[in-house]
């Protein structure tokens, strides 16, 4: 196992909060939450990201193509580690789909 790896001890990794107005949800959450959060883009999607040591699991408010609040509800993605490609070819044998294939991140930040 990677040392990136070990240092994901949780299944939950991140977290995506729909938002389509990302000020008024961004004031929401850096209200309640006594926090800031930092704005970053991803291709056609605009984040706002909650602040995260290294090895926590955290999120972001999300305004892009495909994120509605009243229709996609909060998205979680689990820590598939070791082997995303593992976990996926399990997914129709278990009664599931693959709604999205399997993309990979910039950097070293991994896939989903």
């Amino acid at each position: 196992m990677s040392a990136k790896q070990e240092r994901r001890k949780n299944r939950v990794v991140c977290f995506e909060i729909p938002a389509s107005d990302l000020a008024r949800a961004t004031k929401f959450y850096e209200t309640i939450l006594s926090t800031s959060l930092k704005a970053e883009t991803f291709g056609t999607h605009e984040l706002r990201v909650f602040a995260h040591d290294d090895d926590a699991a955290s999120g972001c408010l999300m305004k892009g193509p495909g994120f509605e609040p009243s229709k996609g509800g909060v998205m979680a993605y689990l820590n598939a580690d070791p082997s995303l490609d593992a976990v996926l070819a399990r997914v129709e044998r278990a009664g599931g789909t693959i709604a999205v294939p399997r993309t990979d991140l910039p950097g070293d930040m991994g896939s989903f």
